[in-house]
């Protein structure tokens, strides 16, 4: 068709698709053009502003490296993230509840032995934790892996550091026949997402902070059950109710107990404070495929 305009174009640009044959895709890209569309048109988009947009985007992508995803960082702070996990997450009533996955995870993280320091020598308050995984029905989950990882006490990651030679704050653990696991790390801080990039800039003008609460990130997989992706967040610290990823849930917080120095839950003597935090994962049944 020629001579299109804007009350033409949709429809044009929708039957070019037709005879697209995977049916979700038809689906997704159908909806999307619509819903550009009408963003378009509602707003009055200028050809100016779209350049902006367009620039903005492009800015996003070449801020990417191996060790930042701008975009997730993106689709975090508008909240995108977390509805994708809430609608593909949902958990009967007394399950642990999902959260965002974060940019900050890596694949190979290295495994440990239960009770072993996951810190890697990190400066920081030394943090106890244990509990144990669970099914919906009390059941104990033997031999759950669980992958951990988190900022350091300023509030960076590992992957965040120039010269990385080793990872630290971050490993995989698997809970033993009883569905208990421990380990020892140290206790990590808020802190701001990276904000000197585009995202930072949009955050910026929005007049939006950067910041995070200080959580304790944890994959936990088991056969016969959802794997869960979630945090664990501190009782009474900052950014709780205006996390700038939008990753908080009530029944993901928990009190850090902190302790004098003495002897610690492994048994060996702490001379300096330290924290415990105890706290069970309840797992979702895989529906049968």
């Amino acid at each position: 068709m020629r001579n299109l305009d804007e009350k033409t174009i949709t429809q044009e640009v929708l039957a070019r698709h037709v005879g697209t044959e995977d049916r979700r895709l038809h689906q997704i890209i159908t909806s999307l053009v619509q819903h550009l569309h009408s963003f378009a048109r509602e707003v009055q988009l200028t050809e100016q502003e779209w350049e902006k947009g367009i620039e903005f985007l492009t800015s996003v992508g070449q801020t990417c490296s191996p060790v930042r995803q701008e975009f997730i960082l993106l689709s975090d702070t508008l909240g995108l993230s977390t509805l994708v996990t809430a609608q593909n997450h949902r958990k009967p009533v007394g399950c642990t509840e999902a959260t965002v996955f974060g940019p900050f995870h890596v694949a190979d993280a290295p495994f440990f032995e239960l009770g072993n320091d996951l810190s890697e020598g990190l400066p920081g308050t030394p943090w106890f934790v244990r509990g144990t995984v669970k099914g919906l029905g009390g059941e104990v989950v033997p031999h759950a892996a669980i992958e951990v990882w988190q900022a350091d006490d300023h509030g960076y990651y590992d992957v965040q550091k120039p010269d990385l030679e080793s990872y630290q704050g971050r490993g995989v653990l698997r809970a033993d026949a009883q569905g208990h696991f421990h380990f020892r790390t140290i206790v990590p801080e808020a802190y701001p997402i990276p904000h000197d990039g585009p995202v930072g800039k949009m955050l910026a003008a929005l007049k939006r902070h950067p910041w995070r609460p200080a959580h304790l990130h944890f994959m936990v997989s088991a056969e016969g059950y959802d794997r869960l992706v979630t945090h664990v967040f501190k009782e009474g610290g900052e950014y709780l109710d205006s996390d700038t990823v939008f990753g908080v849930r009530t029944s993901l917080i928990a009190n850090w107990v902190k302790h004098e120095a003495g002897v610690a839950p492994d048994g060996t003597q702490c001379d300096e404070s330290f924290c415990t935090l105890d706290f069970d994962f309840v797992l979702s049944p895989s529906e049968p495929d």
